[in-house]
């Protein structure tokens, strides 16, 4: 790890401890051994640091999500797939997903829309996928982008509750929302 993912990782390990506005770039450079204005040499702001972490999780969910849909074929391998990668993430990135959903409000413009931008693009994907389960048959609801949203919030759970040293592995953890989002859309799972 270079000193930029060193200091991206204290500053997103201090705004989940302490939140994006009490955390300072002086708590940063301290996290890191770096003083004062040296801490600028590697980071234009607290604020370019939000967008890095927060657009990277965004990026990071976008690109495991094409690789998920990639490998599968049909709406339900496709909704559950999809899920599984949602999830994995989620337990595996806790910090992130903290940080991406309670500083949203902090970042500013045109941080926050490029985050909304990609947000929406991912939520479009899940839907996608509900969609055509729907014109196929497969899946039987009322509304897509409610599943959608529904699934989304499955990994989201996911990252403030689960941990490694838990009762549940993680891909026990993984297959089992699997089948609760196949349940969302209306499929009963095979087992």
């Amino acid at each position: 790890m270079g000193r930029a993912d060193d200091i991206r990782a204290a500053a997103l390990e201090l705004f989940t401890r302490l939140g994006y506005e009490a955390t300072t770039m002086a708590d940063i450079g301290r996290a890191v051994g770096i003083r004062g204005p040296s801490l600028y040499k590697h980071v234009a702001s607290k604020q370019d640091l939000l967008a890095q972490i927060m657009i990277g999780t965004m990026e990071d969910l976008l690109a495991a999500h094409r690789a998920a849909v990639a490998s599968s074929d049909g709406p339900v391998s496709l909704l559950r797939r999809a899920t599984e990668a949602h999830v994995r993430y989620h337990a595996r990135h806790r910090l992130e997903a903290f940080v991406g959903n309670r500083e949203i409000r902090s970042l500013a413009e045109p941080h926050r829309g490029r985050v909304l931008a990609l947000r929406a693009q991912y939520e479009a994907g899940f839907r996608a996928i509900v969609d055509a389960g729907v014109r196929e048959g497969c899946f039987t609801v009322a509304s897509p982008r409610l599943v959608s949203y529904a699934v989304l919030d499955l990994g989201m759970g996911v990252a403030a509750w689960y941990r490694e040293d838990g009762e549940l592995s993680e891909d026990t953890i993984v297959w089992q929302y699997g089948d609760f989002a196949l349940r969302l859309a209306g499929v009963k799972p095979q087992g």
